[in-house]
């Protein structure tokens, strides 16, 4: 069948118009495997341990924290800054606290910068891989472990990293189902 004239019109114009929504839908997965795979961005690595290699030459790590809009907790790093040696494992702490008087759940989300050296960045521990919930008035500390690894003195646009910025911001999310569930029974118990 020969399609001519308005309907080949038709057809191509709803052909665009899933294709173009296909790639809608798929951008934000996709951009986020791209960032993380190539650092762009400052999309940080993850590692199953210790960088094997410590060289002499020192880096200074920043920490930075922030809030989504709307979000009720407070949220700081407990320290502002730490120098370290490449390769050697850093250990850093924020702090979160929730001052309303119901349980709150965020998830954090994180880059580095300058993004040139998100790649040279891992992770081997940090809070941001999984939701935090924190209960009314709670306060905690959350840990991340992390290293630099040492080839980013070999990198042509990393060599002149002196500075690493680790950024976090936590925006709320649902409470998990089983949490929610939990919470929605009545308290029968009197004084």
């Amino acid at each position: 069948m020969k399609l001519d004239g308005p309907r080949k019109t038709v057809l191509q114009t709803v052909s665009v118009v899933i294709f173009m929504g296909g790639l809608a839908w798929a951008s934000v997965p996709l951009y986020d495997w791209f960032c993380r795979v190539t650092g762009f961005g400052g999309a940080t690595d993850v590692a199953e341990a210790e960088s094997d290699t410590i060289l002499d030459q020192t880096i200074k790590v920043r920490f930075d924290a922030s809030l989504e809009r709307g979000m009720p907790w407070e949220f700081r790093p407990v320290e502002r800054e730490m120098t370290l040696r490449i390769g050697e494992t850093g250990l850093a702490f924020y702090e979160a606290y929730n001052p309303t008087d119901r349980p709150v759940a965020g998830s954090a989300a994180y880059n580095v910068t300058p993004y040139e050296a998100g790649g040279f960045f891992y992770k081997i521990q940090c809070f941001c891989f999984e939701e935090q919930v924190l209960e009314p008035g709670e306060r905690v500390q959350m840990p991340v472990t992390f290293y630099v690894d040492p080839e980013l003195v070999e990198d042509r646009d990393g060599q002149y990293v002196h500075t690493i910025t680790l950024s976090y911001t936590f925006y709320e999310i649902d409470l998990p189902e089983s949490y929610a569930a939990l919470g929605a029974e009545p308290d029968t118990t009197t004084n």
